[in-house]
């Protein structure tokens, strides 16, 4: 696993052993990035939420976000993305939380400053859609704000959610990817 592009391009990243995490595959990550950069300039602050190795957010660093944050419950995986940071020399642009996603978006609600949100929960999580509502629903991003959700082939999300729709949908395999945009209100 590696950063693609950007300031880090190249850096490989360091993840835990075991499949306790899985993070997305390099061509799933490319194809991402590529659809992303579609919409425009990678920019703006990140919220990763299930950061696990913090793949995706410091993707979206190495591209040119000026800020992220890092949502993960595992001190020990907190610790590797840390590492991360340091390693790809981010570190200054990223804050790592160590607390449960729905924790960390209740804390959040109504700030509504990020301008991409990225999810790759574990493809069992029943919480996945509950996830998604409160997303829309606690105003963690502003009209326009675009939210990635990795999902399992076997995971089939709605179209739109409170707030959200989704203007994106990409199957690689077992792999899937669905990009919402937050709505004007």
């Amino acid at each position: 696993m590696r950063v693609i592009t950007g300031k880090a391009k190249g850096h490989t990243l360091k993840a835990p052993k075991g499949m306790g995490t899985r993070p997305m595959l390099d061509k799933v990550k490319g194809s991402l990035f590529s659809i992303l950069e579609g919409y425009g300039r990678i920019r703006g602050r990140v919220l990763d939420l299930y950061a696990g190795t913090g793949s995706l957010g410091i993707e979206c660093l190495s591209r040119g976000a000026s800020a992220a944050d890092f949502v993960e419950q595992n001190a020990h995986v907190c610790a590797i993305i840390n590492e991360n940071l340091r390693h790809t020399k981010l570190d200054a642009l990223g804050k790592v939380h160590c607390l449960p996603v729905d924790r960390f978006i209740q804390s959040q609600r109504g700030v509504g400053h990020y301008d991409i949100i990225v999810m790759d929960p574990p493809y069992a999580d029943p919480q996945i859609e509950q996830t998604i509502n409160n997303v829309g629903s606690f105003q963690l991003g502003h009209p326009g704000t675009l939210l990635v959700v990795g999902h399992s082939a076997r995971v089939t999300l709605a179209d739109a959610y409170p707030h959200l729709t989704r203007i994106k949908f990409r199957r690689l395999g077992d792999a899937c990817f669905s990009i919402y945009e937050i709505d004007a209100e």
